[in-house]
């Protein structure tokens, strides 16, 4: 950043301010931007925080009143209410699940519904199912995000407070979130966004607070609001994944931060490499680690309530399913003995090991050749063509009635076609890297071809001498001369393949998804004493054994939600509002919820973060061309105060662009959020001006000093001398704008009154996706 030496009569010349020549006690400029230092004298506060309070209490207000009003309806289900009202359901049941996102957000509906007493007894099945005749508390579970979601409205006004913002700055950024339809749609439902985004918007407080006392290092507030601000960013990542982003943010600003420590030519002198290491430690230690003790505290609280066995049992392993109590898949396991006839599951996608009499191809659209074998395909339903008895290695092998165990080796028969499973040096129709599987006459299996025709079972975890069970042992089937596992993925084959699922060798040994597991031996008879049930004694895992399980299955699903929904959008659409979701609609009353944002507040934001680019590439051309149009404090405000706001936004918004998976408008909340934060900053940039400031001062000796003790000045100090009658006028226009705005949309948000065609149609301003009731 450009620094300027100007004197007060330049910066007069450029931003057209009054000239101070008032002067304090100590010589120093009454305007000059003082540090905290011990038994430095403050100026008197002035009644300006009184009409702050006032302000915050009327918005506060205003947001409880926006965000609880009509809360009780719909009185039925209303879109992903299916799922983190069931999840809630579950903790209180006891009841082991799975889901992508981390527990806080939904240990903390369980805990609402802990606090008024429910069982948990509805499972929030299907979209449109009554509250009322279910008797559940739903307006207490709507209750948590409707009060997060006012509160957030407050912590917004209060980061444009501690920033040092004008008051018409603060109730721009803050309005801009009250009156906005989204964050109220998005706060009055059992849904996590409200938790993720007052989290987020917390930890930008907490770190601005934590700024501010950068020159009381290592004292007991800078110590509270560098642990609050860790204590934040764990509740926002532990909400959900994308809380990252806020670290990313917070991050680069503490890489700034400590940047500037380590100049040596600081204004408050060089620090030695000890104490930079000391405030790095420091860092390191509220920001990193204290947020990852949180973040595991919650999922051992996850664990410690989820006892039983439950739905999510399907998506661990058979070892972490012996920890839950009533687990009756592995009640039903088998242990498998050589000749029995088994149906084998990809884990993952659910599909079956499958052939039939079809070969493959004798070139594919690539031009690549094939083996012209018989076709091995995934297939996702029970059939005889799933059936495969398992053999010994050997012809002449007495193994009849012997279990197989870990790291045997074996032969696959496909009893219907009586062939056996074959893997060999020849590219599969997706995969030119991936050998292809196909199966061969049992002559060739036992002669020419009996090398590719070996497979080794390979238990996940599992130890020496493992016995091999069906449903319980999770298993890699390793082909025994190559060295690549038995792999599936979902994307179909051709009509030449029936549109079902390649099955291929894969290189690659170590990923979760070339896991399988035996789901019955169809040859064994129901009363067979094998298939006998004793009682099994819970087992326990080391908790980090568990957390890292669940971490890999988290992420992997999270990134397989790749599938096209009807209102998933991209990310380009989202600050221009092109287009919204449908959460709920009822054709006799002609009502539904259509979540969208205010389009007039968010394209507001969208233009004024344009414009704050351009007011920055605009000064530094003029920094280069030797025009200073600015004052260092105002440039510096420019830069650093709202530019970590536009910094949140971009770590907020750009990592989607790079994302794969189903994205809706709903992730760009906290973008908007820290995009509103921008526009007040800007708003009082382009009606306001600071007062000047001083310059270097000279000494009795004749040599310029600069002032060493200093402090933050408030905004009437920074504004004093001018009119702010440019500010209001512009901030009583934006919020009535952005009012009509709100109230244009409050049918749509709220879910009543009802709206007939002709109504809907006004508000289909972007070709809007509106329900049209019959």
């Amino acid at each position: 950043m450009a620094s300027t030496t100007a004197t007060p009569e330049a910066a007069l010349r450029q931003r057209n301010v009054p000239v101070s020549t008032k002067k304090a006690k100590n010589g120093i400029s009454s305007d000059v931007e003082i540090d905290k230092v011990p038994n430095a004298i403050a100026p008197a506060k002035s009644g300006s925080e009184l009409e702050y309070k006032l302000a915050l209490g009327l918005i506060t207000g205003l947001a409880f009143l926006t965000r609880f009003w009509g809360i009780s309806h719909p009185d039925e289900v209303v879109f992903d209410e299916v799922h983190f009202g069931k999840f809630a359901s579950y903790y209180l049941e006891r009841t082991y699940f799975f889901d992508v996102h981390p527990p806080f957000g939904k240990l903390l509906f369980a805990f609402m519904g802990w606090l008024v007493g429910y069982d948990g007894h509805f499972h929030f099945e299907n979209i449109g199912d009554s509250y009322i005749r279910n008797k559940v508390p739903y307006v207490a579970f709507r209750s948590l995000p409707a009060i997060l979601g006012a509160l957030t409205v407050s912590v917004v006004y209060m980061i444009m407070w501690e920033s040092g913002y004008s008051l018409p700055a603060c109730l721009i950024a803050a309005g801009l979130v009250l009156l906005d339809n989204a964050h109220i749609g998005q706060t009055r439902l059992i849904l996590l966004d409200a938790t993720l985004v007052f989290a987020m918007a917390c930890s930008l407080l907490c770190y601005i607070k934590f700024h501010k006392l950068r020159h009381e290092p290592f004292s007991r507030k800078w110590w509270k609001w560098l642990i609050l601000t860790g204590f934040a960013l764990s509740c926002d990542i532990s909400t959900k994944y994308v809380g990252l982003f806020a670290f990313i943010t917070i991050g680069s600003a503490v890489c700034i931060d400590l940047w500037d420590l380590l100049d040596i030519k600081r204004p408050g002198g060089a620090l030695t490499l000890p104490q930079f290491g000391k405030h790095f430690a420091a860092r390191a230690f509220g920001l990193i680690i204290m947020p990852f003790i949180f973040y595991l505290f919650w999922f051992q609280v996850h664990f410690s309530i989820l006892t039983r066995s439950g739905p999510g049992d399907d998506f661990m392993t058979p070892e972490f399913q012996e920890t839950l109590s009533d687990n009756i898949m592995l009640a039903n396991a088998v242990t498998i003995d050589y000749y029995d006839t088994i149906s084998l599951r990809h884990k993952e996608t659910k599909a079956y090991l499958h052939s039939h009499p079809d070969k493959y191809p004798l070139r594919y659209d690539d031009g690549r050749v094939s083996s012209q074998g018989q076709q091995v395909t995934g297939y996702p339903f029970n059939d005889t063509n799933n059936y495969w008895q398992i053999l010994p290695p050997g012809p002449d092998d007495q193994k009849l009635g012997h279990h197989i165990k870990n790291h045997d080796l074996v032969r696959l028969r496909h009893t219907v076609t009586d062939t056996i499973l074959l893997s060999h040096d020849v590219a599969s129709p997706y995969y030119p890297t991936n050998q292809e599987f196909t199966t061969v006459s049992i002559g060739d299996a036992y002669g020419d071809r009996a090398a590719d025709t070996l497979f080794e079972i390979r238990i996940e975890h599992g130890k020496a001498n493992q016995e091999f069970k069906s449903i319980s042992s999770h298993f890699k089937l390793i082909h025994n001369p190559s060295k690549v596992a038995m792999w599936t993925h979902s994307k179909p084959l051709p009509d030449w393949g029936h549109k079902q699922q390649e099955i291929n060798g894969n290189k690659q040994l170590a990923q979760s998804s070339n896991v399988w597991l035996v789901e019955d031996i169809v040859s064994l008879p129901a009363d067979h004493a094998r298939r006998a049930k004793p009682e099994k004694k819970v087992k326990t895992l080391p908790f980090l054994r568990k957390w890292f399980e669940l971490q890999r299955s988290m992420f992997w699903h999270n990134n397989q939600l790749t599938s096209s929904h009807p209102y998933a959008s991209l990310p380009y659409q989202w600050p221009f509002l092109l287009r919204g979701v449908s959460f709920w609609t009822q054709n006799d009353t002609r009502q539904q919820i259509y979540f969208l944002g205010n389009p007039i507040g968010w394209w507001l934001a969208s233009s004024v973060l344009a414009i704050y680019v351009g007011i920055v590439l605009a000064d530094q051309f003029s920094l280069r061309r030797g025009l200073d149009a600015m004052d260092r404090r105002t440039r510096s405000r420019l830069y650093n105060s709202t530019g970590f706001f536009f910094l949140a936004w971009a770590t907020h918004y750009f990592p989607f662009f790079v994302m794969g998976r189903q994205l809706f408008l709903h992730h760009y909340l906290p973008a908007h959020l820290a995009s509103a934060l921008v526009t007040g900053s800007v708003v009082e940039f382009l009606f306001s001006t600071d007062s000047a400031e001083p310059d270097y001062h000279p000494s009795k000796s004749g040599k310029k000093v600069a002032p060493t003790t200093k402090r933050r000045l408030s905004a009437r100090e920074r504004l004093a001398g001018q009119s702010m009658a440019g500010a209001w006028i512009a901030t009583a226009v934006i919020m009535a704008l952005v009012a009509f705005g709100w109230y244009f949309f409050l049918p749509l948000t709220y879910g009543y009154p009802g709206l007939t065609a002709p109504e809907v149609n006004r508000r289909k301003w972007l070709g809007y996706d509106l329900h049209f009731a019959k």
